[in-house]
């Protein structure tokens, strides 16, 4: 079964994580001056997640199919993005293995790095302050 029940549960955790790094005082700033808007096209369940610099003052969270073209394209499923923010799989592993596709300038990518750890420290609780299992498989 599938780590996300429902495309609902998806968007509470997920897009939950995002909203939460996007306030952060240090994070948020940090993003919006990437000026890199990433989509995360996920399956298992199906659902494409934006996540957008916004009007410059605060980041947004976007969901479905949007009017715009995403500087970094992540495609993964559902189960594979929810190992990833646990640490239970690495970036150059899961694209050698093709679990995530990734579209996009490598300099751009490689700008959202340092953002990552605040992501990587926040998620388990988050995870599992939603009922998700963060025990590695």
């Amino acid at each position: 079964m599938a780590v996300f029940e429902s495309k609902e549960k998806m968007q509470t955790v997920l897009g939950g994580l995002f909203e939460k790094l996007l306030e952060d005082p240090i994070m948020g700033p940090k993003f919006i001056e990437t000026n890199i808007i990433i989509c995360f096209n996920i399956s298992e369940p199906n659902a494409k997640l934006w996540v957008v610099p916004g009007d410059g003052d605060k980041g947004s969270i976007l969901w479905g199919d949007q009017d715009m073209k995403p500087t970094v394209e992540m495609t993964l499923s559902g189960d594979t993005c929810h190992k990833f923010w646990l640490k239970h799989i690495s970036m150059p592993i899961a694209l050698a293995k093709g679990l995530i596709k990734a579209k996009g300038p490598m300099p751009k990518v490689l700008k959202l790095l340092p953002l990552l750890k605040p992501a990587y420290e926040a998620y388990p609780e988050h995870a599992k302050s939603h009922g998700l299992s963060i025990e590695k498989e």
